[in-house]
């Protein structure tokens, strides 16, 4: 966005983006700040999605794996987890693939926050209907299978 655009502008602008990956949640976030905070939820959409999300140096799928990875560190984001995971899995991640960026999370964050994190990711895939993990049915009627294994990582001595 440039220097001139108003704030009427960037919050058009971040409805939008909000709207293109999560359209349930947009305006769930205005009206649920309006009587306590409504600048905050302004600033949400306007700066958080129409400043930030809306930059172009990220796919939006990338930008969920980092607020993913983000939200399970900071630990006591259960609400704002949920938003995600169901943006996540709008963008074009997998279950898999959110299941192992939480996995990856307990390493640099601890296991107490990857579990509460992996909570909300069962509540969400159940609501969904995506529960067991890694028995999706694919479009050829097959169940999903989990991908190969890397090579071991080595380190250089």
């Amino acid at each position: 966005m440039s220097e001139s655009t108003t704030r009427e502008e960037r919050f058009a602008r971040g409805l939008e983006m909000l709207g293109s990956v999560n359209p349930e949640v947009g305006q769930l976030v205005v009206d649920s700040l309006a009587d306590i905070s409504p600048e905050m939820g302004h600033q949400v959409i306007a700066w958080g999605f129409g400043e930030i999300y809306a930059r172009p140096q990220l796919a939006p799928r990338d930008r969920q794996l980092v607020t993913l990875g983000m939200l399970t560190a900071l630990g006591g984001c259960e609400t704002q987890l949920d938003v995600h995971i169901n943006t996540a899995l709008n963008v074009g991640l997998t279950p898999e693939q959110i299941v192992e960026a939480l996995l990856q999370s307990a390493g640099y964050c601890g296991f107490p926050r990857a579990l509460n994190a992996t909570a909300v990711a069962k509540k969400v895939f159940g609501e969904r209907g995506l529960l067991p993990v890694g028995q999706q049915p694919t479009t050829d009627g097959s169940a999903t299978e989990h991908l190969p294994s890397a090579p071991p990582f080595r380190m250089e001595t």
